[in-house]
């Protein structure tokens, strides 16, 4: 929609930016609040964010890249390893199972 169609209120802004700031938030899993002013507001990024996921954006967008991975062959598999300290497993001191 051209900008002069919209009606009133803001212009909306940067996808890039908002996306980016989504993108930071799904990765660090801070609260909205602490998304840095780079991204723009992040009220901004969490109503996108929320209006996208209601209308099945995200699931688009992820069933699109399975597609094209497919059919190029090219596929991208990420992994995350999460390291926690031998007290986390919550057993008592020398126990074993």
């Amino acid at each position: 929609m051209k900008p002069e169609n919209r009606g009133r209120g803001r212009l909306p802004e940067q996808n890039r930016s908002i996306i980016n700031g989504i993108l930071w938030r799904l990765r660090c899993g801070a609260p909205w609040r602490d998304a840095p002013p780079k991204y723009g507001s992040w009220n901004t990024i969490y109503r996108r964010f929320r209006r996208w996921n209601e209308a099945g954006v995200w699931e688009t967008v992820a069933v699109t890249l399975a597609e094209i991975m497919a059919d190029s062959g090219h596929y991208s598999i990420d992994s995350t390893t999460i390291r926690a300290h031998v007290s986390a497993a919550g057993g008592a001191k020398g126990q074993m199972e």
